[in-house]
């Protein structure tokens, strides 16, 4: 029998495996600094920001590929104009990338800029598989969404896991970050018990100060309250302080039963840097005893 202090090793050290982490079109330069800090293979989903080309985007997802790692570029459905944007920018990421991989998110103006008025109807045009892109991530949200209501959410998610296995994709859900660990398990368990069994990457925000952390929450419309926060240890009484993600992934890692959960794994916003987060990491994986198995 395995006695328990190993077995919370284990159970640590399986989620934080495979862990993936998001950049921006801009953030080339940074990943090359954080390459040798990042296992090889890892997931990096490059961010549609408004502002960064269609040639920019291309052009960094290419190099993630270059330093060795799985380069996952995001579609904004609202943000594109045109089916034919649609087609080209497809086109352009298999060409000079030979990407697999896409993720597919509706994107924030409150009304479509062209065909697309979410990601369903992105998956829907069939454009996806015509490109070659054969695994797709879709958005998770532990903790609601404000501009859609749960229900329409649950729908959504069901009807885009049915289209894309009906189209031959693989898919994954990558969630919101978040800072209660609570939630996020609640919520990926009863995503189990409504037949979605896909592998499913928990948001974590990476090491950063409080104020930016406290920012980017209220942007992105994370709860972030007083209580939560200092549950893991980040005070809002010391705003330039750095904190990281330590008692969250430790407290997931203590309540994860793979039994309910099923595959669950880490995704890391860098808010405070890729080589902090990815430092961050590797002292977390020192910490608790893990020895770094790669990824796939």
């Amino acid at each position: 029998m395995i006695d328990a202090p190993v077995r919370a090793i284990s159970k640590t050290c399986a989620l934080i495996d495979r862990w993936s982490v998001e950049i921006t079109a801009k953030d080339a330069e940074r990943l090359e600094e954080a390459a040798a800090l990042i296992p090889p293979g890892t997931k990096v989903p490059v961010t549609f920001l408004p502002g960064e080309s269609f040639e920019a985007r291309v052009a960094t997802a290419r190099r993630v590929k270059e330093l060795g790692f799985v380069p996952i570029p995001h579609i904004s459905a609202r943000r594109l104009h045109s089916e034919a944007e649609l087609r080209d920018f497809l086109a352009a990421l298999q060409r000079e990338v030979g990407n697999d991989h896409a993720f597919v998110v509706a994107g924030d103006p409150p009304e479509p800029m062209g065909p697309y008025p979410d990601a369903l109807a992105l998956i829907r045009s069939g454009m996806l598989a015509e490109h070659g892109i054969k695994r797709v991530g879709i958005s998770g949200y532990p903790e609601g969404h404000a501009d859609i209501g749960n229900d329409k959410i649950w729908q959504a998610t069901r009807d885009k896991r049915d289209l894309l296995l009906q189209g031959g994709h693989d898919f994954a859900i990558v969630t919101q970050f978040g800072f209660n660990a609570g939630p996020m398990l609640d919520w990926v368990e009863q995503m189990r018990e409504a037949g979605i069994d896909a592998t499913i990457r928990l948001g974590i925000p990476g090491p950063a100060s409080v104020k930016r952390l406290l920012s980017f929450a209220a942007r992105c419309g994370v709860g972030a309250s007083a209580s939560v926060m200092s549950k893991y240890g980040l005070s809002v009484t010391r705003l330039l302080s750095n904190a990281g993600p330590d008692k969250l992934v430790e407290e997931l890692a203590a309540r994860f039963d793979p039994a309910r959960h099923g595959d669950v794994l880490l995704h890391f916003y860098p808010f405070g840097g890729l080589r902090a987060t990815a430092e961050w990491v590797r002292d977390f994986q020192a910490k608790h005893g893990c020895a770094p198995q790669g990824q796939n």
